[in-house]
Formats: C-alpha cells, structure tokens, sequence
C-alpha cells in the first residue's frame, strides 16, 4: 500500500470520517458520533429521523461514491498485479443516465478505481441486459492457462448469459467470451482463480431440469475458452425427477473451502432453505465406476455429497461459508469437540417492514463429516431501535465470504439491509457476539420501499445494505439496494483491538 494511504488510513482512524460524507450526515453530529456507541439518545427520536443519520458502533467511513444511483448488489474488490485495488459492483436490473456517455444505460456492472480508498474514482460502467449483479475477477497470472499479462471479469449479464471480460485496463474493458447462453436465471458465481474452476448459477429448465436455478461447473482456465463440465442440483430437480422447484429454493450459490476441498451449496434463498456440503474433487470427476459420471441420475447427483442440512419452511439458505476449523478454548480437555469445523448460513430477508419471519445466520457444526448440525443463531438485536418501523427489509442477507486475515477465522461481516453491516465475533462458535456496525446514511438518492398491510399501501426510505466484501487490506465495501451507493468503511476503537490483537 503506497505510504501515502496508509498515512491517510491512520489518520482517519483517530478522526471523524472525511468530507466525502453526505451533508445530512454532517448535520447531525449532534446524534451521532463514529467511534464507541453511536447514537445516545437515539431510542427517543422517531424512527425515521434515526434512518436519516449514519449510526456507528466502532467502524469509520474512510469512503464512498453514490455509483450513479444504481441499485448496487455485489462489490467484489481486486487486487490488480501492480498493486491497484478496483472494485466491480454487479446492479440490478434498472436503467439511469451515464454521465460519462450522456445515455441512459441498463444497468450491468461499475468499475471503481479504489487504490485510494478515501477517493474513489468511477472509471467505467459496462452496461448490462436487465443487470449483470455479480461480478468475479482473476489475474490471468494466477490462472493455469490465462495471459500474464491480463485481468479477467466474469459476470452474469442479467438473464442471458455468463460473460468473462477483459479488464486490463479497467477503464475499457472489452468481451472474451461468453461460457453460458440461452439459460436465464443468471447469479451468483464463484470462481477459483488457481485452478481455474468456476461454479455458475443458471436457470437448467431448458435442459430438462425442473428448477429454475442450477449449478454449472465450467472450466475457465483459459477464459477465452470455456468448457463446461457439468450441470449439477439436489435429486429431484434434475430431467424425469419427481419435484417441481422454482427459483425460490434453486441453488442461490456455491462457495469453496479455503483449502479448495469441499464445495458448498445454499439453496434456497428466504425459504425452504437447504445447505449441501460437496466432496470437490468427487464433482469434478464424478462416480469412476459409473460410464456417465456427469448423467443427472440420482445416484450421480447424491456421489459427491457429503453432508446435507434441511432447513424450517420459513427460512433459506442465501449464503453459506466455511470457518474451517476453529478450537473450542473451554473443550480443549475433551476427548472430542476440542475444535469444531464451522459453517455459517445466511437466510435472506425478502419482505418489507418484518411481513416475514426474522432472517438470520445460522451457525453450523459440521464437525462429524456427515451430519451438521446448528449450535447457534445471530441476528440483530437493538431494542433501542424499531427497525421493523423504519421501512424497506430487515434482517440477513448475506455474509462476506472471505479468507482474508484478520477476519478469517474468528469474525464475519454480515450485511443487514436497514440495519446496515454487522461485524461479528464467531471466534467461541457456540456464543456468536456483535462487536461492531455501520449503518450508512440516506442520501437524496435513497429509494424509498412500499409494502402493503392490511390493503393499504405504504411506502418508506431506508437505508438497504445488500452485501459486503472485505479485501486484503482488511477494508470492507457495502453496496446499497436502494440506489444509495457504495461505502467502504474499517474497524475502530475495541472493535480494531479485537480483530488485530493491536
């Protein structure tokens, strides 16, 4: 990190947030501080002057950048070879004007320089077809068969198509290629820059399949050459199986271990939800006694699956990731349990003004290799706010996968919607603790959320966190939902002491 930023970085760690910040937020410094509690007498105003101001628990704004208003859902960070930082936002479909072009464009994905995290600099948007929502890069360097010499970007380009792209030079990134066409239901996708294995969400009912959200499992080493190794879902999903499935409990998502051994799986995004844990290299090759490995027969679908959770009607799985292995300091004289291997499941909040049940994450002992099992919950839990009251969703939505130290193992980050980001401490798995939170401020752009109850309509502005991602500098990103934009924030006060041991 040039000098300059990290000088910059200390600085802000001591000082309020920069002048970046909306005027609103300056106006109300008497409600609000950014270091320790953040509101103390927030309980006694109304709910709706509570949304209008950031509210802090030990975490900083260091930046932002309201990305042309588009509604924002995944901020992937990248670290370039030369040691740039970019950020690629994935939005949802919409449209607005493109200053930099004067058009009105659909909205795809946002390319930000944010080398310097306190300036963000919009460089790029690559327009999409009804949103492009996720975005994934690798260094061609990293990849078994990609040039040294470029950066690669895969994304779903709305309900068409998955899309790798150069973007070597960020600011005019230009198609490769296009690994999967024709199926809908684009979404999340993860992708393995050192082996080159990407795992893609598409819709397999073109394919005899019965849900609109499958897995696909391409092989993009060489990204201007995709090969497609296999489509995979839960037994009964697949051509001829006896259930009918939607997108509601598809496959949301796959994510990876950190040592690249298994493979998980969240169906099933606010109901319904199930978590599948996959032998990785079984996936890939599939049953060697089998001629077929990759035929969708039921056998072949169950070979790779080694543990598998079935979760309440009222809850999904949106997001599930591995802690690994963590020890249980007070187990540590047991025979078994000294240390858990732990998952962490986030069920998606969908419904405005808490018309649902309460979204949370889940903790997950996996430790017996077959069976997991939850052993705790998290959700936000602010008696001092009503954030039902406060309009738009409230609850979980998904929690930053990252493998980044220092947060990996011991402390996730999970976005909140109105609640903002939450950062917490799963380091004793059994008894998960809030440490820390950021809940950016309205700006003009903040689009307000309707919901009706009892036959009448209702409409409300607030703040909608929809994800965060953390990169290696140990900076997290926010997106917003509801057009308010992007916000990079860090660790503060006991919080920072906590996660760096500093």
């Amino acid at each position: 990190m040039p000098q300059r930023i990290k000088l910059r970085l200390a600085f802000l760690s001591r000082q309020r947030p920069p002048e970046s910040i909306s005027r609103r937020v300056a106006m109300n410094v008497a409600i609000v501080t950014f270091v320790g509690v953040s509101w103390p007498f927030a309980g006694s105003l109304p709910a709706q002057a509570q949304a209008d101001a950031a509210m802090s628990k030990d975490m900083l704004l260091v930046g932002n950048h309201p990305l042309q208003a588009r509604s924002a859902y995944q901020p992937h960070p990248h670290r370039y070879p030369d040691g740039r930082y970019i950020l690629f936002v994935g939005h949802h479909a919409g449209q607005v004007l493109n200053p930099q072009t004067g058009k009105v464009e659909q909205n795809g994905t946002s390319v930000v320089d944010v080398t310097d995290p306190t300036k963000p600099v919009y460089l790029q948007h690559i327009p999409g077809v009804e949103g492009a929502q996720m975005a994934q890069a690798c260094n061609g360097k990293d990849l078994p068969h990609g040039d040294p010499d470029k950066v690669y970007l895969l994304r779903p380009n709305g309900d068409l198509e998955h899309q790798v792209w150069d973007v070597s030079n960020p600011a005019a990134p230009a198609l490769l290629s296009t690994p999967q066409t024709g199926l809908e239901g684009t979404h999340r996708n993860w992708w393995q820059c050192n082996t080159g294995i990407a795992y893609i969400v598409s819709d397999l009912r073109p394919l005899g399949w019965s849900t609109s959200r499958g897995l696909q499992v391409f092989d993009l080493g060489d990204p201007t050459k995709p090969v497609l190794i296999r489509n995979f879902a839960l037994t009964g999903m697949q051509p001829g199986g006896q259930d009918v499935f939607d997108g509601t409990n598809g496959v949301h998502e796959a994510t990876v271990s950190e040592d690249g051994s298994k493979v998980y799986l969240a169906y099933g995004t606010g109901a319904d939800g199930v978590i599948q844990i996959l032998d990785r290299e079984k996936l890939l090759k599939g049953d060697p006694a089998v001629a077929d490995p990759y035929a969708p027969t039921p056998a072949n679908l169950v070979y790779p699956e080694l543990g598998r959770l079935d979760m309440p009607a009222h809850w999904g799985a949106h997001t599930v990731y591995s802690l690994g292995r963590i020890p249980i300091a007070y187990d540590r004289g047991f025979a078994i349990g000294a240390s858990r291997e732990i998952l962490v499941v986030a069920s998606e909040s969908r419904a405005n003004e808490c018309q649902e049940a309460h979204h949370g994450v889940s903790i997950v002992d996996f430790t017996d290799g077959k069976h997991p099992y939850p052993i705790a919950t998290y959700r936000v839990r602010d008696a001092s706010i009503d954030f039902c009251a406060r309009g738009g969703r409230f609850g979980a939505h998904n929690v930053s996968p990252t493998y980044f130290k220092p947060f990996y193992p011991g402390f996730i980050v999970v976005a909140y919607f109105n609640a903002g980001a939450r950062v917490v401490d799963v380091r004793d798995p059994f008894h998960p603790q809030e440490i820390a939170f950021y809940i950016p401020a309205m700006t003009a752009n903040t689009a307000p959320r309707c919901v009706v109850v009892d036959g009448e309509e209702r409409c409300k502005t607030a703040i909608q966190t929809n994800l965060a991602e953390i990169d290696d500098r140990g900076l997290i990103y926010l997106s917003d939902r509801a057009n308010t934009g992007m916000h990079i924030v860090t660790l503060s006060g006991a919080a920072k002491a906590t996660v760096t041991g500093q």
